[in-house]
């Protein structure tokens, strides 16, 4: 048996993601699918270290970025849990992922207030990576 994963990735002139597809042969929808962001990670076994690539499209709202990272984080804790059951680990990640739900549910409540949020230290990464990709 075997199962493939794809992604199409439609780059603009400068090579910054635009559109993101994929398709899997256990995908549950028909047909390929579009998002707005990928992260995937690989371990090399022969360097003992991750392969990693994360791309977004130009569209993807910092909100919803932030979302995935917290969904990554959960993500992690269940495959450490299924893996090695290492609670030292798995605290560590959902402490990590508490925090985070906590800046956002702050971040909401002063939207919805009115009041200023402060700077958002993933929107000022993205604005970085934006500018070397446009560099090279």
């Amino acid at each position: 048996m075997k199962s493939e994963i794809s992604f199409e990735i439609q780059l603009d002139k400068d090579r910054v993601p635009e559109k993101i597809f994929w398709d899997a042969t256990e995908n549950p929808n028909e047909g390929i699918n579009e998002t707005k962001a990928i992260s995937i990670s690989v371990w090399d076994h022969y360097h003992r270290g991750l392969l990693g690539i994360n791309l977004w499209t130009k569209e993807m709202p910092v909100d919803e970025m932030n979302h995935f990272a917290v969904d990554m984080i959960g993500n992690l804790v269940q495959m450490l849990r299924d893996s090695t059951q290492d609670e030292k680990m798995i605290g560590i990640l959902e402490d990590a992922g508490r925090q985070m739900t906590k800046h956002l549910n702050e971040q909401a409540k002063q939207e919805q207030s009115g009041t200023p949020a402060p700077e958002d230290g993933l929107a000022a990464l993205l604005e970085q990576t934006k500018k070397k990709m446009q560099k090279g």
